[in-house]
C-alpha cells in the first residue's frame, strides 16, 4: 500500500537519497511493463539454454551457494532469464495522482521525470518485477527475499488535518518478504498442451507475505516508526489478443505497530484544538488496498503504463482519530518508460 509521496530537503544527501529511492519507486511500477518485451522477444532464444545452469536457489553470497536444477525459478513466466540483459538503463516519466497519507480526504498530482533500471543479479536485483530486493532462497514456486520499499513526504501546512502539526517526512521500508505461487496458467493450450489459438495468454497467481520494519527521515536524522506486516495475493498476465500487452491485479491488508500508526493518527496534547482533540492512536489494521495496472508497447524501447488503486479503511483500528478523515481513498497514475541501453553480458539464473 502506498502511504506517502516524496521531495528531497538538504541539497546534496537528500538530493541524491532521494534520487535513488524515487528511482526504485517508479522502476517498481514501470518494470512489470517492461518484463512483458523481454519475455516476448526471448522467448525463442531462451529454448537453447541449458536449463541445469540458468535456474537455480540462490543463497547469497555470505552464506554460500548451491545449483538446484528447477524447471524455472519464481521470477517471470517461461524460462527466459539466462537470454535478458543484465543491466538496462533508460529514462521515464508519469503523472500521478494518491492521497496526502492514509485515509486522507485530501490530495496531490504529481509529476516524476526519474533514471530507469534494471538489475537482474543472482543474488541483488533492482527492478526485476518487485522493485528492489535480495534473494535468499528461490525455486520454481517458492522465494525468500530481502526487500526495501519508500513512500514520498506530506507537508503539513498544505493539509488542513495537519495544520500546525509535524510534517510526515520520507518514509522507508526495509524487511523479509516471502511469495509463494499459487497457480500458472497458460490460456491457449488445452488440458493435452495443444494450441487451440485463443490469443488469451498467460497468467499467474502468488501470495506475499511482507514484513518491514518503517522509518522517516528529513535527511539530517533517522526515526524508527514501527513495523508493518502486508499479505497480498495477485495475478499478472501476459499477451492477452496481443503479445505486448499485460496487466496484473492485486488485493492486500496492512497491519502496523502503535509506533505506525502513531505517525499517521495520534495528535498529541500540544497539538489539540477545539476542532482537532487529543488522540493515542493503536496498533492494529491500518487498511487494504485494490490495485491494477495495464501496460502496452509503444515501440521497441517506448512502453506506456497506466493504473489505479483504491484504498479501503472503513474497518481501520483508528478509525476515530481526528486525522482520519476518508473510508475509501484513490490513485492513479499514467507513465513512460524508453529504454536506451542494454548491456551485452546476460543474466545467468
Amino acid at each position: 500500500m502506498t502511504l506517502l509521496d516524496t521531495r528531497p530537503f538538504l541539497p546534496k544527501l537528500s538530493v541524491l537519497f532521494g534520487l535513488i529511492t524515487s528511482t526504485l519507486i517508479f522502476t517498481s511500477i514501470a518494470y512489470s511493463a517492461e518484463e512483458t518485451k523481454n519475455a516476448q522477444d526471448t522467448t525463442l532464444s531462451s529454448k537453447s539454454q541449458d536449463k541445469e545452469k540458468n535456474n537455480r536457489i540462490s543463497l547469497g553470497d555470505d552464506i554460500g551457494k548451491a545449483d538446484i536444477p528447477i524447471e524455472r525459478s519464481l521470477t517471470g513466466f517461461d524460462n527466459v532469464n539466462a537470454t535478458l540483459s543484465l543491466w538496462e538503463l533508460g529514462a521515464g516519466g508519469g503523472a500521478f495522482y494518491n492521497p496526502k497519507y492514509p485515509a486522507s480526504s485530501e490530495g496531490r498530482v504529481f509529476g516524476l521525470v526519474l533514471p530507469f533500471v534494471v538489475y537482474r543479479g543472482e543474488t541483488f536485483r533492482i527492478g526485476d518485477g518487485g522493485g528492489a530486493r535480495a534473494i535468499i532462497i528461490e525455486n520454481e514456486t517458492f522465494e525468500i527475499d530481502f526487500s526495501f520499499g519508500a513512500a514520498l513526504p506530506s507537508d503539513s501546512e498544505d493539509n488542513s488535518a495537519r495544520v500546525g502539526m509535524p510534517e510526515l517526512d520520507f518514509l522507508g521500508e526495509i524487511g523479509p518478504q516471502m511469495i509463494f505461487m499459487l497457480g500458472k496458467y497458460d490460456f491457449d493450450k488445452n488440458a493435452k498442451g495443444e494450441n487451440i489459438g485463443t490469443n488469451i495468454g498467460k497468467g499467474r497467481l502468488d501470495f506475499r507475505l511482507q514484513a518491514r520494519a518503517v522509518f522517516s527521515t528529513d535527511f539530517s536524522d533517522i526515526n524508527a516508526r514501527g513495523f508493518i506486516f502486508e499479505p497480498q495475493i495477485s495475478y499478472q498476465h501476459r499477451g492477452f489478443k496481443h503479445e505486448d500487452t499485460a496487466f496484473n491485479i492485486s488485493f492486500g491488508a496492512v497491519f502496523a505497530t502503535e509506533q505506525t500508526h502513531d505517525y499517521f493518527y495520534e495528535v498529541r496534547p500540544e497539538f489539540a484544538t477545539a476542532a482537532r482533540p487529543a488522540y493515542d492512536a493503536k496498533a492494529g489494521y491500518l487498511g487494504s488496498e485494490l490495485s491494477l495496472g495495464v501496460s502496452f508497447r509503444v515501440s521497441d524501447d517506448i512502453r506506456a503504463f497506466i493504473g489505479g488503486s483504491a484504498q479501503f479503511h472503513s474497518l481501520a483500528a483508528n478509525k476515530d482519530s481526528p486525522l482520519f478523515e476518508k473510508e475509501v481513498t484513490y490513485s492513479i497514475g499514467a507513465a513512460f518508460v524508453w529504454r536506451f541501453y542494454k548491456s551485452q553480458a546476460k543474466a545467468n539464473w
